[in-house]
């Protein structure tokens, strides 16, 4: 019995390559999760099974790290978004930013940036009043010497990630749950 692209027995002790089978089955994935692993295997010509252990060694080697629904943000209560420059006072680590955004559960990503500012925050909030209050919090941070906000008026490609939301916004008058 021939072992074919890094398979078999040794799967436990070395981790096969990300080849074009793999790839076509994560960009399977991407456009629809819930693709059944035999519709993969059709169009790439592997048999069910053989999609199956990829895309359990594809989990495994963290190349997939789950699987979502995409939904609108309005429809889950989250009416308003905005994009925040955060500016710091000398040189904040991004270990310790890391820290101050997760106690934001508005905040549904954020990332270093080059440039002038030192982060960039994506923020998702019910309404403006909810945004401003989130602003708020943030500027108490001793360390943030300013922010800058750019409110996200309409979304070019509404089909992306970023477009959707992953929970539902907290009921009026209640403490957001946190957003991954």
């Amino acid at each position: 019995m021939s072992v074919a692209a890094g398979y078999g027995d040794a799967m436990t002790t070395k981790a096969a390559p990300f080849d074009e089978l793999d790839r076509k089955i994560v960009t399977a994935l991407m456009a629809n999760a819930r693709t059944s692993f035999a519709e993969i295997g059709a169009t790439i010509g592997l048999s069910a099974t053989a999609v199956k252990r990829r895309v359990d060694r594809l989990r495994e080697t963290d190349v997939i790290t789950g699987f979502t629904a995409t939904v609108r943000p309005s429809a889950l209560g989250w009416r308003t978004e905005a994009y925040v420059e955060v500016y710091c006072e000398g040189a904040a680590p991004p270990r310790r930013l890391a820290e101050v955004v997760r106690n934001h559960p508005e905040i549904t990503a954020a990332m270093t940036v080059t440039g002038g500012a030192d982060a960039l925050l994506h923020v998702r909030a019910t309404d403006v009043e909810h945004f401003e209050e989130v602003l708020e919090r943030i500027r108490t941070e001793p360390f943030i010497r300013k922010t800058i906000s750019y409110m996200v008026l309409s979304h070019l490609l509404p089909e992306s990630p970023e477009a959707g939301a992953s929970q539902p916004a907290p009921p009026s008058g209640t403490a957001s749950p946190r957003l991954p």
